[in-house]
């Protein structure tokens, strides 16, 4: 099994910048696409910035140009910086872990973003 810790978020008005990170520990030999999902309430859950291990990034149209992901392949751990935030960033966001074929095969537990003034 693979467990995955984030942390990073809170409330940040319009404008302004957070960092999210997920460390991956557990059976994590075998994972080489990490990344975050969100969640507002009322929405489906979608898929906002994937990263792998080979270094290809994908994201969301609506957060390109403003959030990066990066991966620490030594630690395990992959970042989210979200820059030029809305308030329509508002959301839990949950990073994942999983292989090529099976890109999620584990979730975090979350981690509230609140962008208002």
């Amino acid at each position: 099994q693979v467990q995955l810790v984030e942390s990073g978020g809170g409330l940040v008005q319009p404008g302004g910048s957070l960092r999210l990170s997920c460390a991956a520990s557990g059976s994590i030999y075998s994972i080489n696409v990490m990344g975050w999902y969100r969640q507002a309430p009322g929405k489906q859950r979608e898929l906002v910035a994937r990263a792998t291990s080979g270094g290809t990034t994908t994201y969301a149209d609506s957060v390109k140009g403003r959030f990066t992901i990066s991966r620490d392949n030594a630690k395990n751990t992959v970042y989210l910086q979200m820059n030029s935030l809305k308030p329509e960033d508002t959301a839990v966001y949950y990073c994942h872990a999983g292989t090529y074929a099976y890109p999620i095969i584990s979730w975090g537990l979350g981690t509230q973003v609140t962008v208002s003034s």
